[in-house]
């Protein structure tokens, strides 16, 4: 039986949580959220995991976890996730775009190796994650990625205003330059450019490109990435999660799939 703690109950945390609940391997023990939402994630959570605590700080909880699964957004990196890693125990992350502040992410890396544990980064919304990080070990000379989602996925974001979201006829770019300047500006919307960096050439190296597109209904990641191995193109439309249309669907089933691969007898 792996024993989890959860960080989040907003859209991709509770929809995990759905999809765990009759999973025999897994026991979710807590459920970490921030003070202010505590009531309301504990009604919340009492109809997906009844046995799961709701806490704000992992100590509250009273029982150290096999695993910690961030599924909460940036701040939780710094607030859970580090002192965690600390203690030994190790953790998956979903917020990958966190990691385009270099400190952060030496932060994390120094303090699993204190705590002689891992951090695991998610591959979230794309795939091909494994081929880049295969390819880079040959040498890669370029990845290049497009990321199109329908024109209001981008409201409250810094296109908002520079483009009238709601008036666009057709796709329109709102941003292209690196990716630690696209996970920086849109650190909702762009972890995928960050997971694509570090899993290949780095955040400056890495180009971004990112669309506006009216029509679309949905979520679609292009990349293209040329080096020593040879080159490949790989496009996926992913359907937004329906609770959270700046997020993919994917995102929450690769959160599930790497509990399962420490669950289960095979991984895959």
């Amino acid at each position: 039986m792996l024993r989890i703690s959860m960080i989040g109950s907003g859209a991709i945390g509770t929809s995990v949580l759905s999809l765990l609940k009759n999973d025999p391997d897994v026991s979710v023990d807590s459920v970490i959220v921030a003070e202010h939402t505590l009531e309301q994630a504990r009604a919340a959570i009492a109809e997906i995991a009844p046995k799961a605590q709701v806490v704000t700080r992992l100590d509250e909880a009273g029982q150290r976890p096999d695993l910690l699964v961030e599924c909460a957004g940036h701040g939780a990196l710094r607030a859970h996730v580090l002192p965690a890693l600390e203690q030994g125990i190790p953790c998956v992350v979903v917020s990958i775009g966190a990691l385009s502040d270099v400190e952060l992410a030496r932060e994390l890396e120094a303090a699993a190796a204190r705590g002689k544990t891992q951090i695991q980064l998610l591959s979230g919304a794309i795939g091909g994650i494994d081929a880049l990080a295969a390819a880079r070990i040959g040498g890669l000379d370029s990845v290049v990625y497009t990321g199109s989602k329908p024109a209001l996925a981008w409201k409250d974001t810094p296109a908002d205003g520079q483009f009238e979201l709601e008036a666009l006829t057709e796709p329109t770019v709102i941003f292209e330059g690196p990716a630690g300047e696209a996970a920086r500006l849109f650190p909702k919307n762009a972890n995928v450019a960050a997971t694509l960096s570090l899993a290949g050439v780095g955040l400056d190296k890495t180009r971004v490109r990112l669309i506006a597109d009216p029509a679309s209904k949905e979520n679609v990641h292009h990349v293209e990435a040329n080096g020593a191995f040879g080159s490949f193109e790989i496009t996926m439309r992913g359907k937004p999660l329906a609770a959270n249309p700046k997020t993919s669907a994917l995102t929450v089933y690769s959160v599930v799939r790497a509990i399962g691969n420490q669950a289960h007898a095979i991984a895959i």
